[in-house]
Formats: structure tokens, C-alpha cells, sequence
């Protein structure tokens, strides 16, 4: 390969690293080319990004970006395909989802997500289990309700009149 051809293909990483916050970086030697294709697919269909990349352009490219020298470089033996993504547990279950199929592979080897790094396949559950942004948002928004539908919720039990009111203001003073 050509100095040009991975100096662009460095280049093309660096752009997904910044247009994506998480990324996994996995093992997929060995599938077939029809659970490639579906790999692929579910990928597009979840919109994870699936680029396969030699290990050395994929650390110039995290160098390029100055990502931090961590256990992540280590990680970078084998073969290894990068799955970019913006919410950080899409990848994940994705793969518990295609290994449920009776597939060995994909194997997470490392995976940064939300600013964290995990390393090693048994990440696989923590990572499934990370809240997505909507996921977070909707549960602050369900605490905030739940106080005011408490007070309709008494103000309606207490009918119309002042002393319902008035208990219910009372009782929620205490």
C-alpha cells in the first residue's frame, strides 16, 4: 500500500473517531461471508458504523486525534474491526443480539464509550447496560413528574372543595 493510500485511510478513521464519541473495537476473523453480510446489515439497520482497518493506521489515526496511549493500543492485535456509534450501548447489544444466533464472533477486545475505556470481553454486559442520552432524559423527566401528578392525583381525590385542598396542602407539608 501506497504512502498516499494510508495516509487517506488514517485520515478517514480520524474523521469517524470525531464524528463518533464511542467506539468498540472488536474481533470478527473467522465469520463467513454471509454472517458478514448480515453483521453488516444489523450494523447499518442500528446505525453503527463497521470499518475494518489495520491496527497500525487505526493508532496513527487515534494519535492523530490525540487519544491517550492506554490499554485501548494494547488491544490492537489481530484482527480488528472498529464499530463507531453515537449511542454508546448500541454496539453491544448488537453483537449479544448477533452471538445469540450461535455466533462466536464479533468479540469485543476494547471499546470506548462516554469518555470511558473498557478493555476485554467480559466489558460485553456493562457496556449493554450503559443508558443512552434519551434513556437518561426520559427517566429525569418521569421524577419530575411524579411529584406533580401526586398532588393532582390527591387534589382530585379530595374533590373540589377548600378542605380537601386544605388537607391535601397539609399533609404535603409534613
Amino acid at each position: 500500500m501506497r504512502k498516499e493510500e494510508k495516509a487517506a485511510i488514517i485520515n478517514k478513521v480520524a474523521d469517524a473517531l470525531k464524528a463518533s464519541p464511542n467506539f468498540y473495537v472488536t474481533d470478527i476473523s473467522g465469520l463467513n461471508a454471509e454472517k458478514t453480510y448480515r453483521l453488516r446489515k444489523l450494523c447499518f439497520e442500528k446505525d453503527v458504523k463497521l470499518m475494518v482497518v489495520k491496527n497500525t493506521l487505526f493508532q496513527k489515526a487515534l494519535e492523530k486525534n490525540n487519544f491517550p496511549e492506554t490499554e485501548l493500543y494494547k488491544s490492537l492485535e489481530g484482527p480488528t474491526a472498529i464499530m463507531f456509534c453515537q449511542a454508546a450501548n448500541v454496539p453491544a447489544k448488537l453483537i449479544k443480539e448477533f452471538n445469540k444466533a450461535g455466533n462466536e464472533k464479533p468479540v469485543v477486545k476494547s471499546a470506548y464509550a462516554q469518555e470511558c475505556l473498557f478493555v476485554g470481553a467480559q466489558a460485553l454486559d456493562d457496556l449493554a447496560n450503559i443508558k443512552s442520552r434519551e434513556e437518561l432524559v426520559g427517566e429525569i423527566v418521569a421524577l419530575l413528574q411524579s411529584p406533580a401528578r401526586n398532588v393532582i392525583s390527591a387534589l382530585q381525590n379530595g374533590g373540589q372543595k377548600i378542605a380537601g385542598i386544605v388537607k391535601t396542602l397539609s399533609e404535603r407539608s409534613e
